[in-house]
């Protein structure tokens, strides 16, 4: 049996394909203020322990798999409604900006606790730090899908070992693994591409 997917996995592969190809073939993670901030922000809510307010149970730092996804990681904050049931809470250390990667991730995580619960599991939060906001995300039949191809994609990765194409456009300003990817090392660029046209945090 294949080795799980890591769900941190997943939402760099959502994000950017080439970004997770780095981190898993190369074993190379890369460091910059915005991951030192998000790293910051993971550490702050997972010292926080569990509590219970108002019936809500809050579950830190759990550990998650599926066997049947083959997935597996830690959810920031789980919330258990007083009737049991789960909920997911992700942490991102950025303004609240609406981002597939990060809804990817999320999603994966309602599998996880879909398949340990017993549950089906309708929809999660995102908690951004920066702007203090909660924002929910509805885990739509697409958005389950987009996890599931997410799933496929680093598998493909790990068994074929080819390092896709750089994305080449405004991820790359802001990207950890700037140096290491390259992505605009001398290419055949339409004229007067700007690939800084418009501004977007990474993970």
């Amino acid at each position: 049996m294949d080795d799980p997917v890591n769900l941190s996995a997943l939402q760099h592969y959502a994000f950017c394909p080439r970004q997770a190809a780095i981190n898993l073939l190369d074993a190379t993670f890369g460091e910059n203020v915005f991951v030192a901030r998000g790293n910051q922000a993971h550490e702050r809510v997972h010292a926080g322990g569990n509590d219970e307010r108002e019936g809500v149970r809050t579950l830190r730092a759990l550990p998650l798999y599926s066997l049947k996804h083959g997935i597996s990681g830690v959810a920031d904050v789980v919330e258990l409604l007083p009737d049991g049931s789960p909920r997911p809470v992700e942490y991102k250390s950025g303004k609240a900006k609406p981002r597939l990667a990060d809804e990817v991730q999320l999603c994966a995580q309602a599998l996880c606790l879909e398949e340990m619960f017993g549950v089906q599991i309708p929809g999660g939060f995102i908690y951004h730090v920066a702007s203090r906001k909660r924002r929910e995300v509805v885990f739509t039949s697409e958005l389950r899908g987009a996890v599931l191809a997410a799933v496929d994609g680093v598998r493909e990765l790990l068994q074929t070992r080819v390092l896709p194409a750089p994305a080449a456009d405004e991820r790359c300003q802001f990207c950890s693994l700037y140096d290491e990817c390259e992505p605009f090392a001398p290419r055949d660029f339409p004229r007067g591409y700007d690939p800084f046209s418009t501004a977007m945090e990474t993970p």
